[in-house]
């Protein structure tokens, strides 16, 4: 579904070379996880497939078409929930489809159907500012949602928010993700995280970003911390992750 070929990404600014000859196929419907050390060029390669960023060389792929945009069938959740403080929870998740031209009937049918889909239907009249952080989060998941999106893009989505609603919003994502199908990708620094969600784990080096290794997670869900898959693979992953970080202060440092 998604082909990334050859894509190299070098910053003008500062010839700062971002990302080198990455190549990976994430196939329909698949959740996959891109994890790596600070600087690694994960945001970078997220920004690159939703058609905010260019690759220096190399090409991106959807459905066998170049990425040269932004588009419908990519939408992006950010770490900030990014809502529109003077509408209502309602009038936020049907500001895109506003934009696109759904009709009014639809806007309120696909609203209400994801907003109850993350447990905020009694919700849809209130302002932004009565909302708890995991509560904007989830309206912001909604709003993702309506579009219809071939790909849902996850930049770090939970990494604000406390554990506790940090777990309930994985759950969330999780049973959301079995019901549509729908192929997400999501960066996170949170190995955890990634297993507890993922068929597939890419792991970037650190800069400039290649692709260290990809963990194909083919056990059980839901997925259980403690079980003997999860530790194994959790070890192997913050090992492979915690070698770069220590490869990158050594380079800092000589």
């Amino acid at each position: 579904m998604l082909e990334i070929i050859n894509v190299s990404k070098v910053y003008d600014d500062n010839q700062k070379e971002a990302l080198s000859n990455i190549n990976l196929t994430i196939k329909e419907g698949s959740f996959t996880s891109i994890v790596g050390p600070s600087g690694s060029g994960k945001s970078t390669m997220l920004n690159m497939i939703a058609g905010l960023e260019y690759p220096t060389s190399g090409q991106i792929l959807l459905d066998g078409e170049p990425v040269t945009g932004p588009g419908s069938d990519r939408v992006v959740m950010f770490q900030e929930a990014a809502l529109f403080p003077w509408l209502s929870v309602i009038d936020n998740v049907k500001f895109g489809m506003r934009m696109a031209g759904v009709s009014k009937e639809e806007q309120e049918r696909k609203a209400m159907y994801y907003l109850d889909m993350v447990h905020l239907g009694k919700y849809r009249d209130f302002a932004v500012h009565q909302l708890s952080g995991g509560m904007k989060q989830r309206v912001s998941l909604a709003r993702s949602l309506t579009m219809d999106s071939k790909i849902l893009l996850m930049d770090e989505p939970f990494s604000a928010l406390d554990k506790q609603t940090t777990n309930i919003l994985r759950d969330e994502v999780e049973s959301i993700w079995e019901k549509t199908r729908k192929t997400v990708i999501l960066i996170t620094h949170s190995v955890e995280e990634a297993l507890y969600l993922s068929d597939e784990i890419v792991v970037l080096s650190s800069s400039p970003g290649v692709v260290k290794d990809i963990f194909k997670v083919d056990f059980e869900r839901p997925r259980q911390i403690d079980s003997p898959e999860f530790v194994r693979y959790r070890q192997d992953i913050l090992h492979l992750v915690r070698s770069e970080v220590e490869k990158n202060v050594q380079e800092t440092c000589s």
